[in-house]
């Protein structure tokens, strides 16, 4: 019999990398209110997603001094998420992920950004649905 093959989303993900010079700031588990989907039945009545982010950041060995400053602050990073996530209708989940990675390489250290995004309550026998992307600063 052949290996079972593995799938990539549940591998872990390795992203911190010191001789790159990267540090890995995440947010797991991200539960909103989105008005999102392209059925009639979806528009105007939010729906629960999650939302999941990788960001690869410089890292450059450099003191940091504990200031927030010196930092990609995971808090301002929620804080622009839930502004994307209550602007209006969005018709994809693809349109959503976009619009979070653009926010997010809008800082200057962010260099990859990875967004997952689900839909908790499509179908009663399916956990979530969703798309996961990946986008690179300069791209």
């Amino acid at each position: 019999m052949g290996e079972v093959s593995k799938s990539r989303v549940i591998e872990p993900l390795r992203i911190a990398d010191a001789i790159e010079q990267v540090r890995h700031v995440f947010i797991r588990d991200l539960v909103l209110p989105c008005d999102i989907g392209v059925h009639p039945h979806e528009k105007g009545t939010p729906q629960r997603v999650r939302i999941n982010l990788d960001l690869a950041v410089t890292d450059d060995g450099n003191p940091l001094a504990d200031q927030l400053e010196n930092v990609v602050c995971y808090e301002d990073v929620v804080t622009r998420i839930r502004a994307i996530t209550g602007d209006g209708h969005t018709n994809l989940v693809e349109t959503l992920a976009e619009r979070i990675a653009q926010t997010c390489l809008q800082h200057p250290d962010c260099h990859t950004v990875r967004v997952r995004i689900e839909k908790l309550d499509v179908f009663a026998d399916v956990e979530s649905v969703g798309v996961e992307i990946e986008r690179k600063s300069g791209s």
